[in-house]
């Protein structure tokens, strides 16, 4: 089946599990274009993912010059797909520009849709890009398909035009039980069918780099942007209260974003620039490193779906500290293979990274050995792929 992935920028540093749904599809037997309606925005460093730029059709910056030759194809729904992008622009938080910028995308990808001989078009995430795939469709194109994370999309399900998007998808993936709850607020039972639960994976490579912890590290691992919705502020204070209280650990923030320059000034601050590391963005390979180096991946997000990094860290056979948030609960369980804390309790978080340190190192791996088992049983790539792959055959059969 010849595939399309749309998704708005790609490749991203913070999407490689995209990357390798796409390559475990093409390994299933797939054909799999990559469309993006603008280049990535951040700093790619993995080798992998620089790659995928060249395979990678882009609709920005080059939309005028492309606009104009694929109008003809798309006359004929042209009415329809003018008076859906309204309807989504009465309600959407963009303006009206933007949304007709929407419409204007969607005509030239369908052309080079068409050009390619794409059968169904697959996003990620129910926003810009899923708005766009739902006017080719409209317009006459091919029919599409959503995966959808949070907890974007559920924040402002209204402006996402959530509902209208899963009523004319052909099928929805929730990436976890949570999401699909969420998903089935927003239209009419006739329509909950759709929703299928697919989750996120990661592949074997990971788990066959599975060892043991150190006994003697005192390392403290964080991967994630550095945004407000992460917690990394809130992580530094607790940090810092028990550096002050005489512990001796480490953290490691692993990532780059928006807040850096806020994390940077209350490390400094709290006379913590010799325990604390900023990595900047690095690569998929570091951040198993990372990973690897650390006692523990702490994660104190306000609002997720389900981080792909703390399936990451289980298949290394690490425990993970986060918060008991949307789906997290379905994959880290608290005592067992992790801990969970209330998301935005600096007291909690503080209690919890004291108990992560003070952990015995057989009692660590033998949550990591627990940690290993849950991601290989709900996450394991070849298989997520092969429920995915069902669900695409379904559409066209």
């Amino acid at each position: 089946m010849r595939l399309a992935y749309l998704t708005t920028s790609y490749p991203e540093v913070s999407h490689t599990f995209i990357r390798r749904e796409i390559e475990a599809l093409e390994r299933a037997g797939h054909e799999v274009e990559r469309f993006s309606i603008r280049r990535p925005g951040s700093r790619l460093v993995d080798p992998d993912d620089i790659a995928e730029v060249e395979r990678t059709h882009y609709c920005l910056p080059d939309l005028a010059r492309d606009l104009l030759p694929a109008l003809p194809s798309s006359l004929g729904g042209l009415w329809r797909g003018a008076r859906t992008m309204w309807q989504m622009a009465r309600v959407s938080h963009r303006s009206l520009i933007v949304n007709l910028a929407y419409l204007a995308e969607a005509i030239a990808i369908k052309a080079e849709l068409e050009a390619r001989e794409v059968e169904h078009v697959h996003v990620h995430f129910g926003t810009n890009a899923a708005a766009v795939a739902r006017l080719i469709k409209h317009l006459g194109g091919p029919t599409y398909s959503m995966t959808i994370h949070g907890p974007a999309e559920f924040d402002s399900a209204i402006g996402f035009s959530l509902g209208p998007k899963i009523e004319d998808a052909e099928f929805v993936v929730a990436i976890t039980d949570y999401c699909g709850a969420q998903l089935r607020r927003w239209v009419g039972l006739e329509h909950w069918k759709k929703i299928r639960v697919v989750h996120c994976a990661v592949p074997d490579s990971f788990f066959e780099r599975a060892r043991p912890i150190d006994p003697a590290c005192r390392t403290l691992v964080c991967v994630g942007r550095l945004c407000e919705q992460k917690g990394q502020l809130l992580l530094v204070e607790a940090f810092r209260r028990l550096v002050e209280s005489g512990v001796d650990a480490k953290l490691v923030l692993a990532g780059d974003g928006e807040m850096r320059t806020e994390i940077e000034a209350l490390i400094r601050d709290s006379k913590l620039d010799d325990r604390v590391e900023i990595t900047g963005w690095i690569s998929a390979d570091e951040v198993a490193r990372r990973l690897l180096d650390a006692r523990a991946m702490v994660l104190p997000s306000f609002a997720e779906g389900l981080p792909v990094v703390i399936m990451e860290a289980f298949a290394l056979a690490r425990p993970v500290l986060s918060t008991y948030i949307a789906g997290i609960p379905e994959l880290v369980r608290d005592g067992r293979n992790g801990w969970l804390v209330p998301a935005g309790s600096i007291d909690a978080l503080t209690s919890a990274l004291r108990e992560v340190l003070d952990t015995p190192i057989d009692r660590l791996d033998a949550m990591g050995l627990e940690a290993v088992s849950a991601v290989r049983e709900a996450h394991h790539l070849e298989t997520e792929v092969s429920r995915l792959s069902e669900h695409f055959e379904e559409t066209h059969r």
